[in-house]
């Protein structure tokens, strides 16, 4: 099943359309909030963002703690790039402008805000938790992941 048809399959999904980003690299000011708190403390955001790929395996802090440290070696591309392949495939979206891990390493901060803001327009606001959004893909009481792409490695 493709995204575009776990969305049709999926009443509360975002109308966001799959293959294609809501917003661009450099969309900063399209979210003058997450672009500021990213600008300060990606790993804030990053954390967010990994709790809601993660479908709550992880919690904000130790990934955005572990973002920072290795950030401060130069090498939280190497953690954060298999994040945003996540969102890629679950979302049917290009890798562009290159490659992911490529793409953390020369511009992370503009990745990180703009996967923050990508989960936020598809309706899955980041800085809310998984909790706020879990009851969307709940079914009985067994919680059950988002749509996603077949064949998504999951890390």
């Amino acid at each position: 099943m493709n995204p575009t048809q776990a969305n049709m399959n999926d009443p509360s999904a975002p109308a966001a359309p799959a293959g294609k980003w809501t917003t661009g690299l450099f969309g900063c000011c399209e979210d003058p909030g997450s672009c500021v708190k990213t600008s300060c403390c990606p790993c804030i955001t990053f954390g967010q963002n990994a709790v809601i790929l993660d479908r709550n395996d992880t919690t904000c802090f130790p990934s955005g703690l572990l973002f920072c440290l290795l950030a401060q070696i130069g090498v939280a591309c190497l953690y954060s790039y298999p994040y945003r392949h996540r969102l890629r495939e679950q979302y049917g979206l290009p890798e562009q402008p290159c490659g992911d891990c490529i793409l953390h390493w020369c511009c992370g901060p503009c990745a990180v805000c703009q996967e923050y803001r990508e989960l936020n327009n598809r309706d899955l606001n980041p800085s809310k938790g998984w909790e706020a959004h879990a009851a969307r893909f709940t079914n009985g009481s067994a919680m059950a992941p988002p749509p996603v792409a077949q064949g998504m490695p999951r890390n």
